[in-house]
């Protein structure tokens, strides 16, 4: 399992540049529509020299860019660009021949995440346990039924049984974390719904496994895709 990071250089100069009250100021003011710099000037109340300096600090970090108006072309405007801040936080991406999501039992959070990431990513995915249970928990196929979630008629499984080289292993209960230590690359942290056994609580495991599915999902890639580029 690889991961990549956007390079740590490139993230200090983009926060740099938010660093100023003034400049974080103007993309916040930007968030919510396009301003002219006549204009931000009158809202910030500053002088039209630092206004540029600021405005060209945060086009060259990415933020901003301009665009002439349609009715008086010596007037701009200044709009966020396409996904502006989406990039501050750490984006991974990783290479996995398969995904693994394992739980104490292997009977119900890490059979609901394994469904779940069926239905969201083409990198195949599978589940096992520390401790398999003797059967998948009724509460666990009940909440897969009320989500129209497909989720496989399988026996909980062992997890040295199933893991594998190149395997990307994610836990979603802490016993299992904890007791796998590092062979674990990534752990979500999920309360066991099995141990209240009610329709709320298996439906708020649900919420939140496809939750992080749905974060985590499109930065994942197969191992021979990226082999073949």
């Amino acid at each position: 399992m690889n991961i990549e990071l956007m390079t740590l250089e490139a993230r200090v100069g983009r926060f740099a540049a938010l660093a100023d009250p003034m400049r974080l100021r103007i993309v916040d003011l930007l968030t919510i529509g396009d301003v002219s710099p006549s204009e931000l000037q009158s809202q910030l109340d500053i002088s039209s020299s630092l206004l540029a300096h600021h405005i060209g600090v945060l086009e060259r970090s990415g933020f901003l860019i301009r665009s002439r108006s349609d009715a008086d072309r010596r007037r701009t405007y200044l709009r966020l660009t396409e996904n502006a801040l989406e990039d501050l936080v750490p984006a991974p991406r990783l290479a996995a021949r398969r995904v693994v999501f394992v739980c104490t039992g292997n009977s119900a959070r890490s059979q609901l995440a394994a469904a779940m990431w069926q239905a969201a990513s083409t990198v195949p995915a599978t589940s096992a346990g520390t401790h398999p249970a003797a059967r998948i928990e009724p509460g666990a196929i009940a909440t897969a039924r009320r989500h129209d979630l497909a989720l496989a008629a399988s026996k909980p499984r062992n997890l040295q049984d199933v893991v594998d080289v190149d395997d990307l292993i994610i836990t979603v209960c802490d016993t299992a974390h904890e007791e796998v230590g590092g062979l674990a690359q990534l752990h979500w942290s999920i309360p066991d719904p099995v141990r209240d056994g009610t329709d709320a609580a298996f439906d708020a495991a649900f919420d939140d496994i496809a939750d992080r599915v749905a974060a985590l999902a499109p930065h994942i890639e197969s191992t021979s895709t990226k082999e073949q580029r």
